[in-house]
């Protein structure tokens, strides 16, 4: 508690010792000092909401809200129930997990902010211009934020409105080239968000009406019911593309990683059968087809003979009539000898038996074409790719023909010459790459750099004032304790008015050495501090 004491009297005592002005200024510090740290503070944990998605229907808005309160993040709503508000730093992030989940199936994002933005003398051409590319730039950022890609290049094409109200009005359409990481393997759940987000941003924009794309020309289609009319068409025709696509992939990742990616742009078109045969054969052959035999499963053979006379036999021979209806060859009472022998041999043979139900292939690949341009290494030089790459390359576009297409379609005659003719390899310079600018990182906001400074100078100016000050309170002290100790009068020693003033200061001084050791340490350091 004396500890306490002493440290408060010390503080007391060196405010009361300071001027009126450094009082003030000491104090203009602290204020200062407190509400920077406070407006700092403020902003930094201040939740700005803004809208996330507008016109939304009352069951839509709850599902948004069920999933951003699962998620801990403060949502509002705003406009009846039509409208959600999000913070401002995860509108993205949102927009684009939202759309990975299928959510809203109905609303739009919202760009209110262009009418405030706006001037008064803006033109509804210009206000639509400023609208289409900020919902250009907006889409692009947005697709960001997906993982495996760096940066994205979106073209939106609205239609005119029409003049009458009657007027039917068209559907909207989007292009969009990512640039993509090299290798990454898209999820269907990540096709399917880039579809959704980019049908929900724009107005009348059905997803039919949306061609996704990378830098490698590999296109990144969507697979659902929706797009399918389910007609046998089209569903024949997804077929087709789907092998297109597929066989398309493959020679790309191929080439592009023995060129590179953007020096090969590769084209597959392909002929279906899509004729299926169901049928049924029953079929008998011999085991042993060389001799046409079969296995002898069972066999029986039975001989009969007789020798005698006629009157043994008790009649005589009748015609074969009237054998057949007395039952023998003789007539009783005839006369002679005679030989009978029957000799009768069955045989039953067991053949193959073979029953088959066949199912033909529901299509069948009848013809295939791959064209392929090549950049050479030096665009505007052909001759910097050698002959011998160009003949590799066509050998391995050969070998993906004869294996993709099928034998029964072309009889097993599938010559050198045919596939040759199935083949183009063109080498020349590409004029028409889109170019992507480097991806900025995201950078910290300038006024926080300035905070920070006006924070270090008002920290350093403390410091430095807080070090005179303790300094000058030292310096004080030790004058003070000079000034005390000086005058003292040594009564033991006999004045002699002989001695000069300088032995008498001697005696004085070696009086308080031995007499108070400290305060003649104190009056040596403040001697020493002023020399």
């Amino acid at each position: 508690m004396n500890q306490l004491q002493k440290q408060l009297h010390a503080i007391k005592e060196y405010w009361t010792s300071r001027s009126k002005k450094q009082k003030m200024f000491f104090v203009g510090g602290l204020v200062s000092l407190v509400t920077l740290i406070s407006l700092v503070t403020f902003f930094a944990t201040r939740t700005t909401l803004e809208p996330l998605y507008s016109n939304l229907s009352p069951a839509e808005t709850g599902a948004i809200k069920e999933s951003l309160d699962a998620r801990g993040i403060v949502s509002e709503i705003a406009d009846n129930g039509t409208t959600i508000l999000a913070p401002k730093e995860s509108i993205d992030t949102l927009k684009v997990e939202l759309a990975a989940e299928g959510i809203p199936n109905s609303g739009s994002i919202d760009y209110s902010f262009f009418s405030q933005n706006a001037g008064i003398g803006m033109t509804e051409n210009e206000f639509n211009v400023m609208k289409l590319d900020a919902m250009q730039t907006e889409l692009a950022n947005l697709m960001k934020g997906i993982e495996g890609i760096n940066d994205a290049k979106v073209m939106i094409n609205l239609p005119e409105k029409g003049i009458f109200v009657t007027d039917a009005s068209e559907a909207a359409s989007a292009s969009i080239v990512l640039n993509t990481k090299p290798g990454y393997e898209f999820e269907e759940s990540q096709i399917k968000a880039l579809y959704h987000l980019v049908s929900k941003s724009v107005p009348n924009l059905p997803t039919d009406n949306i061609v996704i794309t990378n830098q490698n020309f590999e296109y990144f289609d969507l697979n659902n019911e929706e797009n399918s009319s389910g007609s046998t068409f089209a569903a024949q025709n997804d077929i087709k593309k789907q092998i297109e696509r597929d066989v398309q992939r493959q020679v790309q990742s191929m080439l592009g990683t023995l060129m590179g990616q953007d020096k090969v742009a590769v084209i597959v078109t392909a002929d279906v059968d899509f004729t299926q045969e169901n049928r049924e054969e029953n079929l008998v052959t011999p085991v042993d087809e060389e001799n046409m035999e079969g296995i002898a499963a069972s066999a029986q053979k039975i001989t009969e003979t007789f020798t005698g006379d006629a009157a043994d036999v008790g009649g005589e021979p009748v015609t074969e009539d009237a054998a057949d209806s007395l039952g023998t060859g003789y007539l009783e009472g005839a006369t002679g000898t005679g030989d009978y022998e029957r000799i009768e041999e069955t045989i039953n043979y067991e053949v193959n038996k073979i029953r088959k139900e066949i199912v033909e292939s529901p299509y069948k690949i009848r013809d295939l074409g791959i064209q392929v341009m090549v950049e050479p290494p030096t665009p505007d030089d052909p001759t910097t790719l050698p002959q011998e790459r160009v003949d590799d390359i066509t050998q391995m576009l050969a070998s993906i023909v004869r294996t993709s297409i099928d034998k029964t379609t072309v009889n097993g005659q599938l010559t050198d010459e045919a596939i040759q003719e199935k083949i183009l390899v063109s080498v020349q310079p590409f004029n028409g790459k889109v170019e992507f600018e480097d991806t900025q990182t995201a950078s910290i906001p300038w006024w926080v750099y300035a905070i920070g400074g006006v924070l270090l100078a008002a920290i350093i100016v403390l410091i430095i004032l807080f070090m005179r000050a303790r300094k000058k309170k030292v310096q004080e002290e030790e004058d003070v304790a000079f000034d005390h100790y000086t005058p003292i009068s040594i009564g033991d020693l006999d004045e002699d008015k002989e001695e000069t003033e300088g032995s008498l200061r001697k005696k004085q001084l070696e009086k308080m050495a031995k007499e108070k050791p400290e305060d003649f340490a104190k009056l040596l350091r403040s001697w020493i501090a002023e020399d």
